[in-house]
């Protein structure tokens, strides 16, 4: 998994490299005009306990070559500091396995608090021995004579991987993260006051600290803090920035909510050069989790020569259901609009910002340089914003860019071809509240009770009304299954890392709209739009012939006859089964590409086999963890198999793509581009990608 890691890194950095140099350069509306800025929260937090040696290594290979780390400092009983984001020991490091007693209350900011706090202990005390070159302050120690509790980072947010917690990493000294040399430094000082009554002075220690470091940007959401720095730090070099909290919250100098002190921008610029808000502040996001319009805050900041830093990203978040699960979609809200661009991002994963920054925005009227290279194929249209393969999912599919939209063909009880994913209208539709006395088993399709298309009329079946599902149904089946899991590692992997009540749903506003498309009106669409192509999915088409006596081969060839794609040229027809017979039933149109769906994992084919293959197939779709197992929700060694398919002349299609994060492995970084990348660059090279978001794939692909 390491190793794969290191592959992304050097991806990224070639992707920045490749498309940050050929785009033209367009002015941003930033304060200065500069590009906003990176600024990695505790560097690559996402993914590594904050702050550890290798969060901040990750974040400066993986990121723009000017991004800044935070370090949210702490303070030691006798002075020392350290980069950790929370006042509670217990939230960032093992403390509380080493010392199960060793708790202590404090009322912080006029709250009690219960915990671990540096202020009880030294620096000497805190560092960790087995790993004093990554994380002590004071450098070589006399071993003999210090007693040490072999502290180490842990991540801190839960939903994350515990993984790198049993690295042991020691816990970083800001000095050892100055050492770094990172291109900007930014502390913040959350709890001066705190401090304070425990006789310790911040300021006086960032005071020596600026002896020998440069600080770029030091931050506070206490205003007496930043004030008591004027004067004694060169406002030319280190930037002060008020950090403000939730609204309704008190800042403890004026006693003002942070709501109020908004309102009065002038007196800021008094003690500061510029704000750091929570991103609501400047997009707010209404009950249902949708974007309302932006405030002016940005606008009135720089009107005040304020620079506006916006906070509280990361991938693994449940943002607005605006942008589609896509964290670029996120960040190019705040950069990429008409109006404003705010002056940087302080993220728990910097290559996503910065990715959004550098590869896509000044984007929006760009063309893919080679339309259909490689294919983006739909999922059932846009199945991650409406319906699957309603009449909304396709025109969406077209609007964002698809080359080919799908139809999975079904069949009514009369005959009447239409798109859906699957013959079970069950899980998709409110079949269930009007036909749950037709449920049936049926073990040649699926071993759970279903309400089956072919045993409803085509009226009865158009009655119903299609909905949104939470998760893509083959979240679950891409990763693992309960062969290679416990069951409760399993149902994590689908299930909100936040909240039940957040969950994943997809686009509620959605979850009702569209109609059923007929194959026939499918082609037709298809035509007036003229999509680089159809691909069209046959499924049960044995089960079907034997039990119902339907032939959805057939239906399917005379409706692509009547609509002439057997005719023409100019648009790509792929016909694909798990069926092989199936497919040979089409060879007498050799203009159609037959694509071998191949449902199960495999990671390599004999050549007897792909001699086999290319009797009836041109091409195959395989899942994902075919090319790039990932086991644990990590990634593994990949499988030659593209690689084999491609010295057979056989194309290579793979899905399904989603951008939830609960569907992409740990080490893509919670960021479904660089999962696409992955398998769009070399050494994969697929000659297509089928996804439920047309609109993330076709953004990675255009220039």
């Amino acid at each position: 998994m390491i190793a794969r890691l290191f592959l992304v890194f050097l991806f990224i950095q070639s992707t920045y490299g490749k498309k940050h140099l050929t785009r033209t350069s367009q002015p941003w509306q930033t304060l200065n005009g500069e590009r906003p800025a990176v600024i990695a929260r505790g560097g690559y937090s996402g993914v590594f306990p904050e702050s550890s040696d290798i969060a901040n290594n990750v974040a400066l290979q993986t990121s723009l070559p000017d991004t800044i780390i935070y370090c949210n400092l702490q303070i030691t009983k006798d002075g020392g500091g350290y980069c950790l984001s929370s006042l509670n020991l217990a939230n960032t490091t093992n403390i509380a396995d080493l010392l199960p007693d060793g708790q202590k209350s404090y009322v912080i900011d006029g709250q009690p608090m219960q915990g671990y706090f540096t202020v009880d202990y030294t620096a000497e005390q805190l560092c960790n021995f087995s790993g004093m070159s990554f994380g002590c302050l004071l450098g070589i120690l006399d071993m003999a004579g210090i007693q040490g509790f072999n502290e180490d980072f842990i991540q801190n947010i839960f939903s994350r991987p515990a993984l790198f917690d049993a690295l042991a990493l020691p816990i970083s000294a800001v000095e050892q993260v100055a050492k770094l040399q990172p291109p900007g430094f930014w502390i913040n000082v959350q709890y001066s006051n705190f401090y304070a009554q425990h006789k310790l002075d911040p300021a006086l220690y960032i005071q020596d600290m600026l002896k020998t470091t440069v600080i770029n940007y030091i931050s506070s959401p206490e205003i007496s803090f930043l004030k008591s720095l004027n004067g004694k730090i060169n406002k030319v070099n280190t930037l002060l920035i008020f950090m403000f909290r939730e609204a309704t919250a008190v800042e403890p100098t004026t006693n003002q909510t942070y709501a109020s002190l908004l309102k009065d921008l002038p007196s800021i610029k008094l003690f500061a050069s510029g704000i750091l808000v929570p991103k609501e502040y400047i997009l707010p996001v209404n009950a249902q989790m949708y974007l309302e319009a932006p405030t002016t805050l940005v606008l009135d900041a720089h009107k005040q020569g304020l620079q506006v830093y916006a906070y509280s990203f990361a991938n693994d978040d449940v943002a607005s259901y605006n942008y589609s699960y896509d964290p670029t979609a996120e960040y190019l809200q705040f950069i990429d609009n008409a109006q404003f661009s705010v002056d940087g991002f302080l993220t728990d994963f910097p290559s996503t910002a910065s990715e959004a920054i550098a590869c896509l925005a000044h984007n929006k009227n760009a063309s893919r340089t080679i339309k259909g290279k490689p294919l983006v194929i739909s999922y059932n249209g846009a199945s991650g914003v409406y319906p699957g393969s309603t009449d909304l999912a396709y025109q969406q599919a077209v609007d964002d860019g698809a080359d080919v939209i799908d139809c999975s063909v079904q069949m009514s009880k009369d005959g009447v071809a239409f798109c859906s994913d699957s013959a079970d209208l069950a899980s998709s539709t409110t079949a269930k509240a009007t036909f749950l006395s037709r449920a049936t088993t049926i073990p040649e399709i699926q071993s759970k009770n279903g309400i089956f298309s072919f045993d409803l009329s085509w009226s009865e079946i158009q009655a119903l009304q299609r909905k949104l599902l939470k998760t893509s149904s083959n979240l679950l089946h891409t990763y693992v299954t309960e062969n290679d899991l416990p069951l409760y590692q399993c149902v994590s992997l689908i299930a909100s890392p936040f909240s039940n009540a957040a969950g994943m749903v997809r686009n509620p506003a959605n979850k009702s709209k569209g109609k059923f498309v007929t194959l026939e009106d499918f082609l037709e669409f298809s035509k007036q739009k003229k999509v680089l192509g159809i691909l069209i999915d046959i499924q049960n088409a044995a089960y079907l012939a034997s039990n119902k006596g339907l032939s959805i081969a057939d239906a399917v060839a005379t409706a692509l006859s009547n609509a002439t794609f057997d005719k023409q040229s100019t648009q790509k027809v792929l016909i694909q089964s798990d069926d092989s017979a199936v497919l040979s039933k089409f060879s007498n149109v050799p203009s159609y590409e037959k694509v071998l769906r191949i449902e199960e994992e495999v990671s390599g084919i004999l050549t007897a086999t792909v001699d086999e293959l290319k009797k009836f197939a041109g091409a195959v779709n395989l899942r994902r963890t075919s090319i790039i197992p990932s086991p644990n929700s990590f990634t593994a060694t990949s499988t030659p198999i593209v690689e084999e398919m491609h010295k057979a002349n056989i194309s290579v299609y793979v899905s399904v793509f989603s951008n939830e994060f609960v569907a992409i492995a740990q080490d893509y970084y919670s960021d479904p581009i660089i999962e696409l990348a992955t398998y769009i660059s070399s050494p994969f090279g697929v000659d297509g990608v089928v996804t439920e978001y047309p609109a993330t794939a076709t953004a990675y692909l255009s220039k």
